[in-house]
């Protein structure tokens, strides 16, 4: 027999909240979820908005909510994995089984890189990393590939009134330099650290489009600087690419 214990409606319906956002295709807003749940808007919005907080769920445009940073790396801990790393996980590992590179996947929060799933295990040498882990603001090759996802407006937004940081002697600290390396990223289709975030460290990566979900996410494979030599980039380029290509298909 369980131990006697008192529901707590409040949980009971953060959980409801949560799993008609899972189910639902399209993001909603307070009146969607107070309509389809019968909740009361004021119990939502409260509900909807200390989630945000948490970053279980994050604001959209147009007063939607969809699934927040927080929510991803918890599905992955739990083994209850999103599609978006289900798809994902394959190329990881070919990536580092083909590269001897670390390989990871991580999705935009404000100006980090949220890591949610990486495979680093067909090589000695690993980068310290944990499912979960924030990369500093504007550091490094994932966060590149994802904001070359977004409009030059958004990106302005959210470049204006944050310094950039020269984590290392090769580190972008001119906005317009970085701004010119988000849309060489939007050409190219690949983003580039160069030691730019840690000495000795080099790394690639390809923005993943989320079709239907407002989430920006990216793949990037890492390395020391003689496992990415100038020689080996023409290599990797094209298998990155080609990863994007099939992942977003399958999105």
């Amino acid at each position: 027999m369980p131990p006697a214990f008192k529901r707590v409606p409040a949980v009971e319906k953060c959980f409801a909240i949560l799993e008609l956002l899972t189910k639902t295709e399209k993001p909603l807003g307070i009146s969607d979820i107070s309509r389809q749940l019968t909740l009361n808007k004021s119990t939502v919005f409260n509900m909807v908005y200390t989630l945000i907080e948490l970053d279980v769920l994050e604001g959209l445009d147009d007063g939607k909510f969809g699934l927040g940073t927080r929510f991803y790396v918890l599905g992955n801990a739990s083994g209850r994995r999103s599609e978006l790393i289900q798809v994902a996980r394959p190329f990881l590992e070919k990536i580092n089984r083909e590269t001897k590179l670390s390989a990871f996947l991580g999705i935009r929060s404000e100006l980090r890189a949220v890591l949610i799933d990486k495979v680093d295990s067909a090589h000695d040498i690993k980068i310290s990393s944990e499912i979960g882990m924030q990369m500093p603001v504007l550091a490094g090759a994932g966060i590149k590939a994802m904001l070359s996802l977004l409009s030059d407006e958004k990106v302005d937004a959210l470049l204006d009134g944050v310094t950039l940081r020269k984590y290392t002697p090769k580190a972008i600290s001119e906005k317009r330099l970085y701004k010119a390396e988000i849309e060489k990223v939007r050409k190219e289709g690949l983003a580039f650290d160069r030691e730019e975030y840690i000495e000795g460290m080099v790394a690639v990566g390809v923005p993943i489009r989320c079709k239907g979900r407002k989430i920006e996410a990216a793949i990037w494979a890492v390395g020391l600087k003689q496992q990415v030599s100038k020689a080996a980039v023409p290599n990797l380029n094209p298998l990155l690419k080609q990863v994007a290509l099939d992942i977003n298909q399958r999105l």
